[in-house]
């Protein structure tokens, strides 16, 4: 792979929620990952803390507000069909108030909440969801 701005990494931050022992994953569409489930988040702005980026994208896709956030771990995930590379940061935040809406349902097909575990998760999982399970990531541990 050639090495030039063009083909950095790019920086995502992605939240992991949790409400009465289940997290919120939504099925993405019309974008990369399409079809697949993923938590809510997006690319990191320049200037902003991991933490902001956070709150800001939980509220602009879901119109939820969440409380407690911290830091989980980091991911390398790399969309080989689509060229793409992303360090996706993973933040663990408490649901705090509101109901999920569609706020960007050009990007977003529906919002589930579901128990933490293979078994319950739908399918497909993301690129990035599946590097978590690969390094048992447990967001209740955080």
């Amino acid at each position: 792979m050639e090495n030039n701005k063009e083909n950095r990494p790019k920086v995502g931050v992605g939240v992991c929620i949790l409400k009465d022992g289940k997290v919120l994953l939504g099925k993405r569409k019309n974008a990369y990952g399409e079809g697949c489930w993923y938590f809510p988040g997006g690319h990191l702005e320049f200037k902003e803390s991991w933490e902001d980026c956070a709150i800001r994208e939980t509220m602009e896709e879901t119109g939820i507000k969440i409380k407690n956030l911290r830091f989980a771990t980091v991911t390398n995930d790399i969309f080989e069909k689509l060229g793409k590379h992303y360090i996706s940061i993973c933040m663990v935040a408490d649901y705090e108030s509101g109901e999920v809406k569609f706020i960007e349902p050009e990007k977003c097909e529906k919002w589930n909440w579901f128990e933490w575990s293979k078994e319950a998760f739908p399918k497909p999982l993301s690129i990035v969801q599946q590097n978590l399970l690969k390094q048992n990531f447990n967001p209740f541990k955080y």
